[in-house]
């Protein structure tokens, strides 16, 4: 997998994550202290994992990716992991292959909010909507998502990052908000970045943070 031997080099192409840390200071002031968050791709644990644990939330991160999950572990200890496919979140096979009950049918409604940074943009446009109406299966009534994402009209379009090809998905702003509300999510507020990846070729880019809550 790809994302396995690029472990912290992924940090290194984006360190500024000031639009990141200001999502999880709004799930810091939201939250009760032990609430339980599922952070989404959650990568090497930086910073949101270990941001969110250390302000006193319980922590569940997922990923594909061994080598990710191996440096989140390191970094965020206190944190529970499991290596999910994020398309299979709330679903039979979640708690069925891992042993996690709480990330499949039976632990609908489980945490009281998500986060997700730049996880969703791997898959197709068509998947992106299934998986944020899993996601809201899996959190209480009034749950929050943090979202970050690429404003970009893209569906799985092929990139060249870090050695590797990835491909990617994004959404204009309205777009986005549209697939959010159908998903049953109210985006509350939300920010626009533009930035340029560090050491890599690829053009400067978007970066949306939308804070939203489930509503129905």
């Amino acid at each position: 997998m790809a994302f396995d031997s690029i472990g912290t080099r992924y940090g290194e192409v984006f360190p500024a994550k000031s639009g990141q840390l200001a999502c999880g200071e709004w799930l810091l002031d939201e939250l009760e202290p032990g609430a339980r968050v599922l952070d989404i791709g959650c990568g090497t644990g930086e910073p949101t994992l270990r941001q969110l644990a250390d302000g006193g939330l319980a922590m569940t991160g997922i990923d594909l990716s061994d080598g990710m999950l191996r440096l989140a572990r390191q970094a965020v200890p206190q944190a529970a992991f499991h290596r999910i496919d994020m398309y299979d979140l709330a679903t039979e096979r979640a708690g069925r292959a891992w042993a996690a009950p709480a990330l499949g049918p039976a632990g609908a409604g489980g945490f009281a909010a998500a986060t997700a940074f730049f996880s969703l943009i791997l898959l197709p446009q068509d998947e992106i909507p299934v998986v944020l109406g899993r996601i809201r299966e899996l959190l209480r009534p009034g749950g929050l998502l943090a979202l970050g994402m690429v404003e970009a009209d893209l569906d799985h379009a092929p990139i060249p990052f870090l050695g590797h090809e990835l491909r990617i998905s994004g959404y204009l702003r309205e777009d986005l908000a549209q697939a959010l509300a159908a998903a049953g999510f109210a985006v509350e507020s939300g920010s626009g970045h533009p930035y340029a990846p560090a050491s890599t070729t690829l053009p400067p880019e978007e970066q949306l943070f939308l804070r939203c809550r489930r509503v129905s």
